[in-house]
């Protein structure tokens, strides 16, 4: 569901064609719901069906220029200002820390340990996209900012939880 208001929101901030969405979601709104190709066209073709955005130009080889319509600004506001469609977190890795107790403490060592360091890759990749970037002066460089710190975070909180972790289960025997 939530990929269809991130197309949505995409479009209401910038018009564009499928491909420009392509590129755009690949530096934003990957990094917290990310889409293949298909997967988005897809969503492009239900959000156009629905009435939430329409074509507002064809282009050599069928290339459609996309707008959001009064509808769809209406529907991703309503959905922004309303968490209860969202469906409960699901953390499958914290599921697994809760039942270490089920392997050896070296294998639930080896768990934290893996990761530690996938906090540790995920925060330098967050590190390197911050740097990588031209932050303008507008609404969607600003939020977007703010959800890249939190990824950055967060990350950092993970990685030093998991190492913190991975030191105790090795003290704990």
């Amino acid at each position: 569901m939530s990929l269809r208001f991130a197309a949505l929101g995409l479009l209401a901030q910038h018009p564009g064609s499928g491909y420009d969405l392509l590129k755009r979601f690949e530096k934003s709104m990957a990094n917290v719901w990310p889409a293949t190709q298909s997967q988005l066209y897809g969503e492009l073709n239900r959000l156009a069906d629905s009435g939430l955005i329409e074509v507002t130009a064809v282009g050599p080889r069928g290339r459609k220029e996309y707008r959001v319509t009064a509808a769809g600004r209406a529907e991703l506001r309503r959905w922004i200002t309303d968490p209860a469609d969202d469906p409960p977190l699901r953390r499958p890795d914290l599921l697994r820390v809760f039942l270490l107790g089920e392997l050896s403490p070296a294998a639930a060592r080896s768990y934290a340990a893996g990761f530690a360091d996938h906090a540790a890759s995920e925060l330098r990749r967050l590190e390197e996209l911050r740097d990588s970037l031209h932050w303008d002066d507008d609404d969607a460089a600003f939020y977007g900012r703010a959800a890249l710190e939190y990824g950055l975070r967060l990350a950092a909180m993970e990685k030093e939880w998991a190492a913190g972790l991975a030191v105790a289960i090795a003290e704990r025997r």
